[in-house]
């Protein structure tokens, strides 16, 4: 890993392998990691967050979790940043120093979302409470209001933040108001701060505005065809970045109207990669052999502008 390098690119949102009978498979993170590297050129990865399933996991499968992928991914991946929210603070700052300790480049929180803040201070308070107990580990905070609810903007909570947390370097950026992410990245231009987009049918527009890079779930399977957009965005080729984003939506689309979350991305995953991730844990149940089979048949189909 690559401690001080800016966190930019692509960011895969990982998937927690699981056993048929629903228990954490840490025996194949390594081969994880070495997929994303080689066949998805993804050398980044959020850990323990929405697609992780990390809300539905104990503290200390959590920390498996967390330390297995720092371990594998030693002079592998550039960042492992470990998400580290929780709906009680103790438990947060319990995940922040163990992040801190096993070397993480970077830890991220979610906004609680039981017994919700109302306004910008009170979430202030907690992520700060959060951050402090990992002083010199940089801090991201991940919103994603349409599964939170707290629906207070980034524009406001990023003023005078780097007071308050004075380890602060970005936000997970999960939401479709690209009015707020575009303020953002306007007002705050000096502090150099990562914007990370993660509404992956949307990239392209983030792009426009100023996002950094991405972390999403999708970046598991379709990170090579991704960076390839990222790619021909850089060039100003906008007909290929667009060609690119519109056959990604195209599939997502088409997964959604099936029926699409975090136990279907666990589907398509071990359909792809090969690598079996496991049924979800409860209350997500597994996809059923007919998505399977449909999102199978709609990836197989699509003509790729490189060809493939």
């Amino acid at each position: 890993m690559t401690p001080g390098k800016k966190l930019q690119g692509l960011v895969a949102a990982t998937i927690t392998p699981m056993t048929p009978d629903g228990q954490i498979n840490l025996s194949v993170i390594r081969q994880y990691v070495d997929y994303l590297v080689s066949q998805q050129n993804v050398k980044s990865v959020f850990v323990n967050g929405t697609t992780g399933e990390g809300l539905s996991l104990n503290t200390q499968e959590r920390k498996q979790l967390a330390e297995e992928w720092v371990c594998q991914g030693k002079d592998k991946l550039d960042h492992v940043i470990i998400h580290v929210g929780a709906l009680s603070l103790p438990e947060s700052q319990e995940l922040a120093r163990h992040a801190a300790a096993i070397g993480a480049t970077g830890i991220a929180v979610i906004a609680p979302f039981f017994f919700k803040p109302t306004n910008k201070e009170e979430l202030i308070a907690f992520l700060q409470k959060v951050a402090s107990e990992a002083p010199a580990v940089p801090f991201y905070y991940y919103h994603i209001p349409p599964l939170t609810g707290v629906k207070i903007r980034v524009e406001e909570l990023l003023d005078g933040i780097k007071e308050r947390i004075p380890n602060f370097q970005g936000v997970k950026f999960s939401d479709t108001d690209l009015l707020d992410l575009a303020q953002c990245i306007n007002k705050n231009e000096r502090e150099q701060f990562a914007f990370l987009y993660g509404v992956d049918e949307q990239l392209l527009s983030a792009l426009a505005i100023g996002a950094n890079g991405a972390v999403g779930s999708t970046y598991n399977y379709l990170g090579q065809k991704t960076n390839l957009m990222l790619q021909a965005f850089a060039k100003q080729d906008l007909a290929v970045a667009r060609k690119y984003q519109f056959l990604t939506g195209e599939f997502l689309s088409f997964a959604i109207k099936l029926g699409f979350g975090v136990a279907q991305t666990k589907a398509i995953m071990t359909l792809v990669s090969g690598i079996p991730m496991g049924p979800p844990r409860l209350p997500l149940v597994g996809a059923s052999e007919e998505f399977i089979a449909k999102a199978k048949a709609k990836l197989n189909s699509i003509v790729w502008p490189d060809g493939d």
